[in-house]
């Protein structure tokens, strides 16, 4: 065992394996079908989402990675429903900065959380190749090895503890190992405010040769996380 396998497996505590469903992905990157069909795909850092199991299983060519995958599929799977439990307890408490329309109230909330939950688990149960143990910045994938990169609900939105050079490394690992594109959603801190260097980061990316384009898609849970960076490289 690497020493990054022995200080990742000490530190379960700490992760939050909580996902979205499949459906959530392709609102919160507002994607289709057809754009997705033929690409080889990269969910970074993809936690319990759905978004693997389920796109592999209707024909997409999905890789998943997180820290979190060092850890035993069992480990997870009873982490994950703890996790999902005291979140539901902390949304009974915030749910005024969080918006209804889609899940309608905490329990359709849980439903959808589990319902994630379980096709990841039972997805890494049946094809456990597919989640790749990884520690940001770094990623074990060859240059250019994706057509596109989602990544959700990671990079801007810890900005308390995550600063700005960790961002530009991660994204230019992320720019490393993709082809085409990457999208990332969204552009808000926990609190629903725009990361603050936001606009450094845009004119890093351009000065790099990338097209960046900031762009509203039909998904919007936390108040003012409606919109995702599409960076074309």
């Amino acid at each position: 065992m690497s020493k990054v396998e022995q200080n990742t497996k000490l530190d379960l505590e700490r992760i939050v394996f909580i996902g979205r469903t499949f459906e959530e992905y392709m609102d919160m990157f507002s994607l289709s079908m057809e754009e997705l069909k033929g690409k080889r795909i990269l969910d970074c850092p993809a936690g319990a989402c759905s978004f693997t199991a389920v796109g592999n299983k209707l024909g997409l060519d999905v890789t998943a990675c997180d820290i979190a995958y060092y850890h035993s599929i069992e480990d997870l799977e009873n982490k994950g429903l703890q996790d999902i439990e005291h979140a539901m307890e902390h949304m009974e408490k915030a749910k005024n900065n969080y918006m209804w329309d889609d899940f309608k109230d905490i329990e359709g909330l849980r439903e959808h959380r589990l319902r994630a939950l379980k096709d990841c688990v039972n997805d890494m149960r049946e094809a456990n190749e597919r989640y790749v143990p990884v520690t940001l910045p770094s990623l074990p994938f060859k240059d250019a090895e994706f057509d596109m990169i989602l990544s959700a609900h990671f990079l801007f939105m810890y900005a308390d503890r995550l600063d700005y050079q960790f961002h530009i490394t991660t994204l230019k690992e992320l720019l490393r190992v993709s082809k085409e594109e990457i999208r990332i959603f969204p552009l808000v801190d926990l609190e629903g405010k725009r990361y603050e260097y936001l606009d450094h980061l845009v004119s890093y990316l351009t000065e790099s040769g990338c097209t960046v384009e900031e762009v509203k898609v039909p998904y919007e849970f936390q108040k003012n996380a409606n919109s995702m960076l599409k960076i074309k490289i």
